[in-house]
């Protein structure tokens, strides 16, 4: 049986804290203070989604999460972490009822498609002198 072999699995980095996922007002309402965060997550994932040929999944899949920060400055605890990154990496087209022009072509950036697709979310800290994180989507192997 041939073996599928477009990408499963795609890891990028990048620099600075992830949005996170606080308050009632989506992240990516235009001026939200998550703004900055929520474009350079964007950034990141749409270089590495071009760089692999990757399409968004759309079965089941895991997230995994490394935060590298100063030992003692986490500003935020893990579910706000992970759920900002989720919301961010999902297609915003599909499950946002807010304008989206101000992300301008960034729009357009999608992982997955749904957070309802996620099997598994890891979440890792490691010590380092700046802020920054990977994040890891892969495609999780359907059972049989």
């Amino acid at each position: 049986m041939a073996q599928d072999t477009r990408a499963l699995a795609l890891t990028f980095e990048v620099s600075g804290l992830p949005p996170v996922k606080t308050e009632a007002l989506s992240i990516f309402a235009a001026g939200h203070r998550q703004a900055t965060r929520v474009r350079a997550l964007l950034q990141a994932a749409c270089a590495a989604a071009q760089r692999t040929g990757w399409t968004p999944l759309s079965g089941p899949i895991e997230v995994d999460l490394t935060l590298r920060c100063p030992p003692g400055h986490r500003t935020s605890d893990a579910s706000t972490l992970l759920g900002g990154v989720c919301a961010v990496l999902q297609d915003k087209k599909r499950v946002s009822n807010i304008g989206l022009a101000h992300l301008g072509v960034l729009v357009d950036v999608a992982v997955y498609d749904d957070d309802k697709q996620i099997r598994r979310l890891s979440y890792v800290e490691e010590p380092a002198e700046e802020f920054s994180y990977q994040v890891r989507v892969a495609a999780v192997p359907q059972a049989v």
